[in-house]
This record gives structure tokens, sequence and C-alpha cells, in this order.
């Protein structure tokens, strides 16, 4: 009996690290791809829409933002959806539902608060000022083709929750111990989102995310806070002008 369940456990353990390798390898092409399917699909909108290179470039980046994010989000929950217990990496019951929501709200206001200590930190003892220019780049492309607002709030969190919590901070959780699987999985966080200058926020957020995860042992909780910070900073950036335009009115008016 004991033989037989070694072996079963062994191939659940086999079965769970080809699970995280091709989630990696999606995430990874993913992010590779552009540099060889960017241009035939920038030529593919051109000749779509009939706008010149330089009108069709927002289209093309907002669109392949969102297909290429889309197709790696639908392609992970295949292969984990192939893999029931792939999600199962702690002992013990799990939170609830309504309490591992509940701690995504939180967990929002939480990286709220972390990314407001770091702001400072980064000025204060680095000099650093604030606005993040990957933040500004992404939201350029959103305005220039709002498709590309579902990549940044819904698919690109999802996965990045996958990657960054469950095959990274997940597998190393089960070998070491919370704080060196956090850490390590942060800093990869960070480095991935190109923006080095505000690489202590990135971390932050990618230490509170992994908290999440580990507090209430589900997935869920962290993507609800990754989707809503995402959210947030979107719907600022977006309508930072007009509100800024109306907040002007208003003093006239007084």
């Amino acid at each position: 009996m004991e033989r037989i369940l070694t072996v079963n456990n062994s191939q659940k353990i086999i079965k769970h690290k080809k699970t995280a390798l091709y989630i990696l390898l999606i995430y990874i092409l993913m992010q590779l791809s552009g540099k060889w399917l960017a241009q035939p699909f920038h030529k593919f909108v051109m000749s779509t829409t009939g706008l010149p290179s330089e009108q069709a470039a927002p289209l093309t980046q907002g669109w392949y933002i969102a297909l290429s994010f889309a197709i790696a989000l639908i392609l992970s929950l295949i292969i984990t959806s192939r893999d029931k217990a792939f999600w199962d990496i702690y002992q013990g019951k799990k939170e609830t539902i309504p309490l591992s929501i509940m701690w995504g709200i939180i967990g929002f206001f939480l990286v709220f608060i972390g990314q407001m200590i770091g702001a400072a930190i980064e000025m204060g003892v680095f000099g650093i000022q604030g606005g993040s220019q990957n933040t500004a780049d992404i939201v350029a492309i959103a305005k220039g083709a709002p498709i590309a607002i579902l990549a940044i709030v819904v698919f690109g969190p999802i996965l990045e929750e996958f990657v960054f919590r469950r095959v990274i901070f997940g597998s190393l959780v089960q070998t070491t111990n919370f704080w060196v699987a956090a850490i390590v999985s942060a800093i990869f966080f960070a480095l991935i989102h190109n923006d080095f200058s505000h690489i202590l926020l990135y971390t932050i957020c990618g230490l509170i995310f992994a908290f999440l995860y580990h507090k209430t042992k589900r997935i869920w909780t962290s993507i609800i806070a990754h989707v809503m910070l995402n959210g947030f900073v979107t719907l600022v950036q977006l309508y930072a002008e007009p509100l800024q335009k109306f907040l002007e009115q208003l003093e006239k008016m007084q």
C-alpha cells in the first residue's frame, strides 16, 4: 500500500512539474512572439483597415497584446484543466470563497498602500520621480486601441498570477519557505515589467500578491487584487486629463 501511494504521489509531482513548465513556456513564447509575428500582423492590420503604417501602429499594438494574452491564457486554462490537483499545493483547508474574495479586495488596498510607501522610498532615498514609463506606454496603447484594456485589466493579471504566483512561488514554497519563494517570484515579477527605475514598486506588489495566495490558499485571491489594481491604474490614467479639466471648471465656477 505504501509503495502504491508513493508511486501515485511521485506521478502527481511529475505531472505538476510538467504543467508548470508548459505554462511557463507559453508565457515566455507569448512575450517573445512579437519579434516574429508583430510585423506580419501589422501588415494584416494595414491591409484590413486601409490605414497607413503610422496610423495602423496603435491598432496593431493593442490588438496584438489582447490576442496574444488571450491565446496564452486559454492555452494555460486548457493545460491546468487536465491537472486539477495542480492548484492544491497547500495542506489543510482553503479559505472560504467569501473570505477569499474579501482578502482579494483588502489586498488591493494593501498593494495601493505598499506602492505609496515604495514610491516614497524611491523618491526620498534614490531620488526617483513618480510615474511609470511602462504604465504610460501601456495606457497609450489602450487609448489607440481600447481592446488592449482587456489584456491590461483581465487577461494579463490572471496569466501573471498563474506564472509568478502558482508556477514560480508555488513551486518554490513547497521546497523552501514563504520568504524565499515570495522574494524570488516578486523579483522575477518586477523584472518582467521592464521598468527598472521602479523595480521596488513591482517587487512590493509581487510580495503582497504572494502573501494573499499563501494566506487563503486560493490563486483567485491574488488575481482579484491584481485585476483591481490594474483596473484602477488604467481608469485613472485614461481619465486623468478629463478629470483635471472638470476640476478646473469647478474652480472657475466658484
